[in-house]
């Protein structure tokens, strides 16, 4: 079984070929494979152009006659992604790794998300320092950044290269050589949200949870948590999911840096299985460094958290129009659903003495939901979300829909 490593051998092939005979001086048999498209490659791909873009919607000489990189860009995307999938198909992956610049990122990343997590892979990026979402989102993708530009090998260029394929090789070796601990006695496998603010209630229905015979994955509300927990619930992979912190939904409506997208708070009610919901975090609206929030926010109330994260309290509209959102999406599920509501606080930040503390927008949000959840439950109860017991409470229902 070969890695595989793609990269546009009309612009990076001098650096594609010396990461790939660093692969193999480690020991890591490696397929080339030429993703490039309007240029014409410098070195000798193992994958041609020709057979790469067959894989994707377009012929590499109906790309050239057109000559749009944008248009061949996406359907090296598309290629990329279904090259990978069919050598994963044969079982015929080691590790799957790619270098590139923006059109490189862009193309490998798509074939790199297309893996199962554990599989290796790897990604020498130029845009490794700057926003990476778009291409890591929900994978367990490990980036390299170049320092350099990839133009050529000098004595940075290959000090980096050479440790990427050394990263490499050592995750394919030692995932070979030294078998994994054995995983505990097979538990049903269970999702929950949280955010720094909500902390205490989700460590406590962990923990409740986990005595009752489960295995609980927290994923953190920051837009890429809230997609990984949907992609393994559209995966099969969860039995039910605690989601108590959809503070997502937030961020996604107002204008925020944390949003998962529209699709959050989906996947679970396709699927049918049992899931708690509550609110938390749900008053605020995250961004960067104060001076990067927009101007259209001017007169907001706002908490700086920390120099690099600065929190803008949701206003009685947006949280009615968050509950309607959620009611909504709770309504449309398939299988069993409770929504849980602490009356006197949806986060650390939303308490008496507490900069968001506010009953008005816990009124609305609440109204919100109650208007669109149809036959769902909206429990009601006098507690705090980071009360002991509104986090137990959580816990024994999701609990005696499954059954422990």
């Amino acid at each position: 079984m070969p890695a595989v490593l793609l990269a546009t051998l009309d612009t990076k092939g001098t650096e594609a070929a010396f990461l790939r005979d660093r692969l193999v001086a480690c020991g890591v048999p490696c397929l080339l494979v030429d993703t490039g498209c309007l240029g014409s490659p410098t070195v000798v791909p193992d994958v041609t152009r020709d057979e790469f873009y067959s894989y994707g919607p377009k012929t590499l000489s109906d790309l050239q006659r057109a000559g749009v990189r944008g248009e061949a860009i996406s359907a090296a995307e598309i290629a990329a992604q279904r090259f990978i999938e069919t050598y994963l198909a044969n079982g015929e992956l080691l590790a799957v790794a790619g270098l590139g610049g923006s059109a490189g990122t862009t193309i490998a990343s798509a074939a790199l998300r297309a893996l199962p997590l554990g599989l290796p892979k790897l990604l020498v990026s130029t845009l490794a320092s700057g926003q990476t979402r778009p291409f890591i989102r929900d994978k367990d993708i490990v980036l390299f950044n170049p320092v350099v530009d990839i133009a050529g090998l000098n004595r940075i260029s290959r000090e980096v290269l050479s440790s990427a394929a050394e990263a490499l090789a050592g995750m394919v070796r030692f995932r070979r050589e030294l078998p994994r601990p054995a995983p505990p006695a097979e538990r049903p496998l269970l999702g929950a949200t949280m955010f720094g603010v909500t902390t205490p209630c989700v460590q406590v229905a962990r923990e409740a949870l986990e005595q009752a015979g489960f295995e609980v994955l927290v994923f953190h509300a920051t837009g890429a948590g809230g997609q990984a927990l949907e992609s393994l619930v559209r995966d099969g992979q969860l039995a039910g999911v605690l989601d108590l912190t959809t503070t997502e939904l937030a961020d996604d409506l107002v204008g925020g840096v944390l949003s998962a997208g529209p699709d959050r708070l989906t996947a679970a009610g396709a699927a049918g299985i049992p899931q708690v919901i509550s609110v938390g975090a749900l008053d605020m609206v995250n961004f960067g460094p104060f001076e990067t929030v927009p101007p259209r926010f001017a007169g907001r109330l706002f908490h700086r958290h920390n120099a690099n994260v600065t929190l803008m309290r949701t206003t009685p509209e947006e949280c009615r129009a968050l509950g309607e959102e959620i009611g909504r999406k709770a309504a449309a599920a398939r299988g069993p659903v409770h929504i849980l509501f602490p009356a006197r606080g949806i986060s650390a930040l939303d308490a008496p003495g507490q900069p968001f503390d506010s009953p008005e927008a816990r009124i609305a949000l609440r109204e919100g939901l109650q208007a669109t959840a149809g036959k769902v439950p909206v429990e009601l109860l006098d507690l705090h979300i980071n009360d002991r017991e509104f986090a137990q409470a959580a816990a024994r229902i999701l609990e005696s829909w499954l059954g422990r």
